[in-house]
This record gives C-alpha cells, structure tokens and sequence, in this order.
C-alpha cells in the first residue's frame, strides 16, 4: 500500500471518529488534498497504481480470473480500499486514453509447418477463385463451412403467444429436452449462398465432394 493510500485512510478514519478534536485538522487536510487533485478530482499517484495493477495477473491479488476487465478492475480497487468511490467508466477511460497499453495482448501461435506459407496460401488464392494458378471454372465453388456441436435442443411445453394490441409476447418459460445436435454449415465465398443442416452427430468423417482435384467439405 502506497503513501497516499496511508494518508487517505488516516484522513477516512479522522472523519468516522467523530471527535471534535480532529475535525478542523481533517478539513484542513481534506481541501489541500482536494485542491492538489483538482480538477481531475483523482490524484495521478492512483491512476498509475490502478494502471500497474492492470499489467498484473489477476491471480496475484487472489481473484479468479485470467485477465482483467474494467468492471473487475473497479470491483477490485473499491473492495481492497484502494479508492472507494471510483467507477468503472473511470477505470475504463483511463486505460483507453493510454497511449501505449502493456495490459492488452493477443495470443498466437507460431507455425511449426515449414510448408505453412504454401499450404495457407491456398486459402486466400481459392477466395480469388485461383486454383493451382489457373482461374475455377463457372460451374465450380468454393464452399467455406465449419460445424457447432453439442446445441441443445428444447421444445417449449406450450405454444408461443404473439403480440397483441396492449399486450406483449408471451412465452412458455418451461420446457423439455430434445437432446443435443450438431448444426453444419457452410456458405458459397462467391454467391453468397448459406448451406445448412442439423444431424443428430457429426459425422466420422467430413462429407466432401471432389472436382478436378478440389475437395469441397459440407
């Protein structure tokens, strides 16, 4: 704990003691504080301290989290005393107006493929319709698709309700269970067409279709 946090709670303590021997010392006290952090009304000391605080694992201070958000910044500084009466949109414009932000980062994976280059390559080359550094014909596509597996699948017990006149929507709030299905879809790069269906499992093996030599998954 910093200096300044010292001094903040000394002065807090002064005030909730409520003897009259302390109170024209504590007023003093509080406008010359007030005064040095005018106008922001925050000293800088403690938005460098919850700006370190931000670089840190979050797990240091014991709080279950693998990073930090500003609404568990503002939760953390108000529960630990650090500032009581600081917001989260506080916390938050201060770490946005930074000019340089060691608290953020993006995680990535570095190719272990020699043969990455060439292999992503196709990638991009298909969605310019080249394949094999010759152009697909009009009757060939390039479909882009990907599964969502383990959907829940429900069934209200009653039929929905729609809106009336001076009445909203009204929905069942009980439901049954209809077992989990996985949804698979895929969409034509160049058309625009989405593709899709649900099946009770994902298949053993993706169902592909092959034409000159371009495998097309669905």
């Amino acid at each position: 704990m910093t200096k300044l946090q010292k001094d903040w709670i000394h002065v807090v303590k002064l005030l909730a003691c409520g003897e009259n021997d302390f109170l024209s010392n504590v007023w003093t006290a509080s406008k010359s504080e007030s005064a040095r952090v005018a106008p922001g009304l925050f000293p800088p000391e403690l938005i460098i301290q919850i700006k370190a605080l931000a670089c840190e694992i979050p797990a240091i201070h014991n709080v279950p989290l693998s990073r930090w958000t500003a609404a568990d910044l503002g939760r953390y500084v108000r529960q630990s005393g650090i500032s009581a009466t600081i917001s989260d949109s506080t916390i938050w414009r201060w770490l946005h107006e930074d000019a340089i932000k060691p608290w953020q980062y993006r995680s990535w994976i570095f190719p272990r493929d020699p043969q990455f280059a060439v292999k992503a390559g196709r990638v991009p080359d298909l969605y310019e319709r080249v394949w094999n550094h010759d152009y697909l014909k009009e009757d060939e596509y390039v479909i882009s698709a990907d599964e969502k597996t383990s959907i829940q699948a429900r069934h209200r017990i009653h039929i929905t309700y729609p809106a009336i006149p001076g009445s909203a929507m009204k929905v069942e709030h009980e439901y049954k269970r209809c077992g989990a299905l996985a949804y698979i879809a895929g969409i034509d790069v160049h058309r625009g067409k989405v593709f899709g269906r649900c099946e009770q499992k994902v298949p053993a093996l993706p169902l592909s279709v092959s034409s000159n030599g371009v495998d097309v998954y669905f």
